[in-house]
């Protein structure tokens, strides 16, 4: 991934405040051409530093009000059938392979508690997952964010 210049950065940092604001009037307020910010965000999005528009839905709006964090062990020769299972899971929002004593970490949504027990169990049951340890989000508290980076 390319690194961000301070026009990228923000032309960005203006989509962070309106997502939805038309490239002509991002231009205008940003004082750049018109064709200099649509190239701009068509090299950003085709690099993948934009994240797809569809990944804004609040997961609560699909009647998935519970979110957690699963943490799976594994058994490593299968690590990519887990990879692959996972995927088939629709409640699976991301996965993460962090450094340390888990496996893997897993973002999950489910309707209610026990549908989040449904939900990990699923995850359990994958081909190579030896072990789960599901933790419940009560609240968030700071939502997903980069305006800091951006403006850093």
């Amino acid at each position: 991934m390319q690194e961000l210049d301070a026009t990228d950065r923000r032309i960005l940092d203006a989509l962070d405040d309106d997502p939805r604001v038309p490239v002509m009037v991002l231009a205008q307020k940003l004082g750049l051409a018109r064709g200099t910010v649509h190239a701009r965000l068509e090299r950003l999005s085709s690099s993948g530093a934009l994240r797809p528009h569809s990944s804004r839905v609040l997961p609560a709006a699909l009647g998935r009000g519970v979110a957690a964090s699963v943490s799976a062990e594994l058994d490593q020769s299968r690590l990519n059938e887990a990879i692959a299972a996972l995927k088939d899971i629709p409640e699976v929002l991301e996965c993460h392979a962090p450094a340390g004593d888990t496996d893997l970490i897993i973002r999950v949504v489910a309707t209610s508690p026990d549908d989040l027990y449904r939900v990990s169990e699923e995850i359990r049951l994958c081909p190579g997952i030896v072990r789960t340890s599901t933790s419940m989000f009560l609240r968030e508290v700071i939502p997903y964010r980069t305006t800091g980076l951006l403006r850093s």
